[in-house]
């Protein structure tokens, strides 16, 4: 059930029929982690729309982008999408999605998919892959940190209520 380094999984490529329901799901998902990271919800919404609308604009994944289950023994626990992080670059890719269903967290699916995802990129020439993290996912942050991800950027808010509680006028 198990090799050296996790469960033993393969990638299987998305079936056609399930495809639509996955980008709804994945349009939500996103905007509901937008929105708990701190975006305005009709920003939220607009940037969830846009991302599904420009890599799946006729419901098939834009060219190079990669839509995968996750599937250990015949059980589909997760899946991935992967693609260039740019049109035109096809040597960076991006985890645009990952995502291991509840039930199989924390069992070393998602380890094994990242794992995956490298070799499946290389396959198609790239010679980078980057991903973004939301700054509450701490699981995934030490799963990416544990497997060779290096923070390229820092992304930082902070909400401000109207008025500052204690504020007082500076005194001359």
């Amino acid at each position: 059930m198990t090799d050296r380094t996790g469960p033993v999984v393969r990638l299987a490529p998305m079936d056609a029929d399930r495809l639509p329901a996955w980008i709804e799901a994945g349009k939500a998902d996103y905007r509901a982690d937008r929105i708990r990271a701190g975006e305005p919800v009709d920003r939220a919404t607009d940037e969830a729309e846009q991302t599904y609308a420009a890599w799946f604009a006729h419901g098939e994944p834009a060219p190079d982008h990669l839509v995968r289950d996750v599937v250990w023994d015949q059980a589909v626990v997760g899946s991935l999408w992967v693609g260039p992080q740019s049109i035109g670059r096809t040597d960076e890719w991006w985890v645009w999605n990952v995502e291991i269903a509840e039930e199989y967290r924390g069992r070393g699916f998602g380890r094994r998919a990242m794992e995956l995802a490298e070799d499946l990129v290389r396959e198609h020439g790239a010679t980078s892959l980057g991903l973004n993290v939301f700054g509450f996912n701490t699981a995934a942050r030490r799963l990416y940190e544990s497997l060779g991800y290096d923070v390229a950027a820092v992304r930082m808010s902070k909400p401000l209520d109207a008025e500052r509680p204690g504020m007082t006028e500076p005194q001359a």
